[in-house]
This record gives structure tokens, C-alpha cells and sequence, in this order.
């Protein structure tokens, strides 16, 4: 399979000009470059020097600002004191809410176990729940108490 690409436009080359013209070039305009900068230099001299004089000023800002900035990230940031002291209430009940459950599963433990081997509390659930009587006993169940019919007529209402 033959591939031709064509109508390429030529390449532009760049000649290199020799070292000894580009250093005249730079030696030429040097007296323009320190003009320019003694004239930057002149021009800020005067805000440099009200710097200088109160340096001990603007660092004592610059480090009041860094630590306001400080207490602010520390105490509302995302792993701040706030969330910080949320977090420990939260595990507090929850370690609490742990205990009481705990305590109601051992409870539940002992009256599994006293299901399977105590007869009379076997007797006792038998006789509550499922309303077992033994040969020769008689159970009283009080009737239900329904509820108050509403009034029927709008009369009756009045």
C-alpha cells in the first residue's frame, strides 16, 4: 500500500545569528535597561522605605491576621473543636445507648434459658400467652371493654 502526502508546504527555517552580534545587541542597550531601572527604583524607593520603617507594624498585623486565621480553622473548620466536641457527645450515647442494649440482650439471655430448663416458668408463659389451665381449673376472662359508639342522628348530637 502506497501512502503519498502531497502539497506540503515547505518549512520555515530559522537561521541562528552568531553569538558576537546578539552580545553587541545586548551591550548596546545595557545604558537603556539601567536608565529604566534607576527610574523603577526611583519610583518605589519611597513606598520600599515607608515599608522598612514600619516593618515591625505589618509583621505584627501579618501575625495577628495568621492567628485569628488560625482560631477560626481551628474551632469551626471541617475536624474543628465544634465537630470535634459533636463527635464526642455522639459517641458518649451511643456508648450508653451500647450498655442499655447490652443489658436487655443479658436479660433476654436469662429468660431464654429459664424458658428452655425451668418448668414453672415455662408453666407461667403457657398459661399467660396461651391461656393453658391444668385438668379441673376454671379461667375467668372479664369481657373486652369496647369503645363508646359515636351518636347516630344529629339529634342525639345536641
Amino acid at each position: 500500500m502506497d501512502i503519498r502526502v502531497d502539497g506540503l508546504k515547505k518549512f520555515r527555517t530559522l537561521h541562528k545569528p552568531d553569538l558576537q552580534q546578539s552580545l553587541r545587541s545586548v551591550v548596546n542597550r545595557a545604558p537603556q535597561a539601567e536608565a529604566y531601572v534607576e527610574r523603577a527604583a526611583a519610583k518605589l524607593r519611597p513606598g520600599w522605605s515607608r515599608v522598612f520603617e514600619y516593618r515591625r507594624r505589618i509583621a505584627t498585623a501579618m501575625v495577628c491576621v495568621l492567628a485569628a486565621w488560625l482560631f477560626v480553622h481551628v474551632v469551626f473548620a471541617a475536624n474543628g473543636m465544634m465537630v470535634f466536641n459533636q463527635k464526642r457527645a455522639e459517641y458518649r450515647a451511643l456508648n450508653k445507648e451500647i450498655l442499655v442494649l447490652q443489658k436487655e440482650n443479658d436479660r433476654y439471655i436469662k429468660q431464654i434459658g429459664a424458658l428452655k430448663n425451668d418448668p414453672t416458668m415455662i408453666e407461667r408463659e403457657a398459661r399467660e400467652q396461651l391461656h393453658y389451665a391444668r385438668p379441673g381449673e376454671v379461667i375467668f376472662v372479664p369481657p373486652s371493654i369496647s369503645a363508646t359508639q359515636p351518636p347516630v342522628t344529629n339529634s342525639a348530637r345536641n
